[in-house]
């Protein structure tokens, strides 16, 4: 008897087993939270359903920016090549919304036709209208770069309100729409126009709950000299610390993201660090897509949970019959109450509910009487989800990392500073002298020697007791004394001769200009009388 009770009850113990981290996603959507979106109405409040290519789609950053801050040339500085429909001017240019993607053809498709499209993640885009869809297209080429990832343009963000009503559709809801599914948002500043304008500060707060996916580029910065850099530098954080309202500082990547000669040549190191460490955040996307997808779905479900607490808590105290439209407005004026009792009752952080005045401007256009009461079975299932679910996939996450080989964003600009002289730091610090025909570090070695046949040495070696005593005079901590000590004591005897202090005191000298220890010892550092013995 109750057989069907104790099966279902087995079933919601057992986390459900999955084949691949994108199946699970969407059969977790689809069969456990869907049902708790639609029966509160989530879709006409938050977020539009996702769909399959939502899950499948390959991981896309979106450039967001005021006019003429270098978004377009910044994604022909990747592609290393023009794309369809790409415009690029001192004046706005791009006036719509450009998805850069993959195909074999050259050409575009406009906004109408990429909405029905099942295998484009834009069908949910419908809801903005024809005066956003003929601002929306998407360009496809054949790159290597955009076999990895995809890449979104956005028009120039303008200051003023004739602007903003111009558009005809609501530029930051659609901005929102795309924020919550990319991977990457690339906010970028023209270094020689720093002023926030009004819509551009809209924007970024309606980025607000994406800042983890937020970074910041201060573009054109070959065109003024280091101390102003500094200040320009200290100006751009000053502003971003009044809009985005979080105790981390955002990442800010400065650089010239063209393919033209620096205007002034003094910070080229700088910028190559810079770039270097932009292009690596981007390489990781793809390999850290599966977890961002899994980190947004949990982020729904937080957000669909309250969200059913909400309208079944106002359903609640709405009367049946007589005074609904009175209580209606006293409810919607009351709704900080409402939040603060929710959080009270079930426990849930205040950064879990919606933005209050968003939330009390929609409910004055929804009728209170059509909300559904708390109905906990959804809510259960949604819960079982979380706690079981999401754990198994995320063990799947890790399996799925580690059984494909390392998946990182190649060619175009990528490819051109990987290898070869060109790539950042060959040929300095422990790269320093790669390509000499001699041995780098004679070059200090008689200076080197001159120590070294003052600390007793026996048998033409030191102790490493008296090798100590000269190291510590770098004032290096001694946990990178000690990787150097690996480094030059290459036979592993516990003690060093003439080459192998040579080679000791040359990278405690390339640590002290601020370069990074190599983790294994090149090949060109290896002192010629011991590269036969290494071999």
């Amino acid at each position: 008897m109750f057989s069907w009770l104790r099966s279902d009850d087995r079933r919601r113990k057992d986390p459900e087993v999955f084949q691949t981290v994108s199946e699970g996603l969407k059969k977790l959507y689809r069969t456990k939270l869907l049902p708790l979106e639609e029966h509160y109405r989530f879709h006409e409040f938050h977020s539009p359903a996702l769909e399959d290519a939502d899950f499948d789609n390959k991981p896309m950053v979106l450039l967001v920016g005021q006019y003429s801050t270098g978004k377009t040339t910044f994604i022909r500085y990747l592609l290393e090549q023009d794309f369809p429909g790409m415009r690029i001017g001192p004046e706005p240019t791009t006036d719509s919304f450009i998805a850069v993607m993959q195909g074999e053809v050259e050409g575009i498709i406009p906004g109408n036709a990429l909405v029905v499209d099942p295998k484009k993640p834009f069908r949910k885009l419908n809801a903005f209208g024809n005066a956003f869809l003929n601002r929306f297209v998407c360009a496809q080429l054949p790159n290597p770069v955009l076999e990895s990832i995809s890449v979104i343009d956005t028009p120039g963000i303008l200051s003023g309100e004739k602007q903003r009503i111009s558009r005809g559709y609501d530029f930051a809801a659609v901005l929102e729409w795309f924020a919550e599914r990319v991977d990457r948002i690339i906010l970028l500043f023209d270094a020689h126009k720093l002023d926030i304008s009004d819509e551009f500060s809209e924007v970024i707060k309606a980025l607000k709950n994406h800042e983890d996916k937020m970074r910041v580029v201060l573009n054109k910065a070959d065109q003024i000299e280091t101390q102003q850099l500094m200040r320009v530098y200290g100006a751009l954080m000053w502003s971003l610390g009044k809009i985005v309202n979080t105790p981390e500082v955002i990442r800010v990547y400065i650089g010239s993201f063209w393919s033209h000669p620096l205007l002034i040549p003094d910070n080229r190191k700088l910028f190559e660090a810079e770039e270097q460490d932009l292009f690596r955040d981007i390489q990781s996307l793809p390999r850290n897509a599966a977890l961002r997808k899994l980190n947004d779905l949990i982020k729904r479900a937080r957000l669909a949970k309250v969200h059913a607490y909400i309208i079944s808590s106002l359903k609640k105290e709405m009367p049946s019959v007589f005074g609904k439209d009175n209580k209606k407005k006293e409810l919607v004026n009351n709704l900080a109450e409402i939040y603060g009792q929710i959080e009270r009752e079930h426990q849930i952080s205040p950064g879990d509910f919606p933005n209050l005045k968003r939330m009390q401007d929609q409910l004055q256009a929804q009728d209170f009487s059509k909300f559904q009461p708390l109905k906990s079975k959804l809510l259960e299932v949604v819960d079982d989800m979380l706690a079981h679910d999401i754990a198994q996939l995320m063990v799947l996450v890790r399996q799925e990392e580690t059984q494909r080989p390392a998946q990182i964003v190649k060619g175009g600009a990528f490819e051109g500073t990987l290898h070869g002289p060109f790539g950042h730091g060959y040929g300095e610090g422990a790269g320093e002298g790669i390509d000499d025909a001699e041995w780098v570090v004679a070059r200090d070695k008689p200076m080197y020697d001159e120590i070294f046949y003052t600390l007793s040495p026996v048998d033409g070696k030191i102790t490493g007791a008296n090798a100590k005593k000269e190291m510590v005079r770098s004032k290096l901590p001694n946990s990178v004394l000690g990787k150097i000590w690996k480094l030059a004591d290459i036979d592993k005897d516990g003690m060093l001769d003439d080459e192998e202090f040579a080679l000791a005191n040359h990278l405690i000298k390339v640590k002290l200009e601020g370069h990074e220890l190599p983790n294994e010892l090149p090949a060109h550092l290896i002192p010629p009388s011991k590269r036969k013995a290494t071999e």
